[in-house]
């Protein structure tokens, strides 16, 4: 099903292998890998605000009211999808699909305006093409020990006791259970003495309409000789991401292909900066895209990309509104 780009992932484990520094950006369906070094950032003029690696300079606030306004489908349009998950769901073809869904956004920003003025652990800026503000780590390398950091669950923070209410949903329980289980066996494939270092931490996100608590865990272990120092084999042995796909893997990627109307790209895909010797990567979501991106002299087509984990216990009215609460830009 998947048509991997073998080529360009063995060229990730020759750079990580040589201890050159690297920015790299890879799809949901791993057929695309961007690879950059420092020059190729500068002369695209892609921007990188990581933790430990930025090449952006601090901007001053927008100095302007900021319209923002999300045209997401009708209930009925989302149920269409909801469905289709829900019947393979029933079958026991899955235990947690995470479903997406593109909704059309009208702004007054520009895709810079957006990537210099969010507030998140990691941004990434495509001049005319894609932007993104993550919350969410996929995996960290750090001498030989790996860590990743699922995040699944998320709530309005205004409702009375959000914090404890997350926590113990029953569906949020169940998804985050899952996925924390999906990601614990993925790295075990490529790390040894696996463990789960923090359970459901609760993380606060701050945006202009609707705050939120979004609920994370963390994982480490010990990388295996066979893949240290070569980031392409180990990132391809692990993806799609666990959080933004379901379980089990295979048969959960054929029920999102089968069930989604938009092509996801590069959101759900992965971000990440090498430095030589250590490894930060985030998933690509929290994400916007410009359709029109190949034709420069079009209006732009913003879309922004959102969706959330789909179980047996979902209902189809708090799904919807979850897709819909995560259409935001955390600029405040």
């Amino acid at each position: 099903m998947l048509n991997i780009n073998h080529q360009k992932f063995k060229e990730l484990d020759q750079l990580s292998q040589q201890k050159v520094p690297f920015f790299f950006i890879i799809d949901f369906l791993m057929e695309n890998v961007l690879i950059f070094n420092q020059k190729d950032l500068s002369e695209k003029k892609i921007l990188v605000d990581f933790p430990h690696f930025k090449n952006m300079e601090k901007q001053n606030f927008i100095p302007k009211e900021i319209l923002w306004k999300a045209l997401p489908q009708s209930k009925e349009e989302y149920k269409k999808g909801f469905d289709i998950v829900q019947e393979h769901l029933k079958r026991g073809d899955s235990y947690l699909v995470n479903f997406t869904c593109e909704t059309p956004v009208e702004t007054n920003l520009s895709l810079e305006e957006i990537f210099y003025h969010s507030k998140a652990k990691y941004k990434v800026l495509i001049p005319n093409q894609l932007t993104f503000f993550s919350p969410e780590t996929f995996v960290e390398i750090l001498d030989q020990k790996i860590y990743t950091h699922p995040m699944k669950g998320t709530i309005d923070a205004a409702k009375e006791n959000a914090k404890e209410l997350l926590k113990n949903d029953v569906k949020e329980k169940a998804e985050h259970y899952t996925v924390v289980d999906l990601l614990r066996n993925d790295l075990s494939m490529i790390a040894d003495e696996v463990h789960l270092d923090e359970f459901q931490r609760i993380d606060f996100l701050k945006t202009r309409n609707k705050n939120l608590y979004a609920m994370s865990s963390e994982i480490s272990g010990n990388v295996k000789p066979e893949f240290q120092g070569k980031v392409g084999s180990l990132l391809q042995k692990i993806l799609p991401a666990g959080s933004i796909l379901g379980a089990p893997k295979p048969k959960t990627l054929e029920i999102i292909l089968e069930s989604e109307k938009h092509q996801r790209g590069f959101y759900t895909g992965i971000a990440g900066y090498f430095d030589g010797k250590n490894l930060d990567s985030c998933v690509m979501i929290r994400y916007i895209e410009n359709k029109n991106s190949l034709y420069l002299k079009e209006k732009p087509n913003w879309v922004f990309k959102s969706g959330g984990g789909i179980t047996h216990l979902s209902r189809l009215e708090d799904e919807y509104q979850e897709m819909k609460n995560k259409i935001y830009v955390p600029i405040h």
